[in-house]
């Protein structure tokens, strides 16, 4: 289960299916993370081929991130085994 949402066009996107918010070169790529973190009971599920998984270091080091394409990536803090506050970010 993904609870809550940060980026409120994430949201909208996994909610409903309109990606009216999001650049629709990441829409496909953001569906199957999202998939994948539906699926997940812990955050090392996300260590999947070609996501880039790793968890942040300093301020947000309870955060884990996984790529979507060029700058940004969509990160995501744990509890018990729900993925928790998920984002979309542009890492610069």
């Amino acid at each position: 289960m993904i609870r809550p949402f940060r980026h409120k066009g994430l949201k909208k996107f996994a909610e409903t299916g309109s990606a009216a918010k999001l650049s629709g070169a990441m829409v496909k790529r953001i569906a199957n993370v999202l998939r994948a973190l539906m699926g997940a009971t812990r955050p090392e599920d996300m260590n999947l081929p070609g996501f880039k998984f790793h968890r942040l270091k300093g301020a947000d080091k309870d955060r884990c991130s996984v790529w979507v394409t060029g700058n940004y990536r969509i990160t995501f803090a744990w509890d018990g085994n729900d993925a928790v506050d998920v984002d979309l970010e542009d890492y610069h």
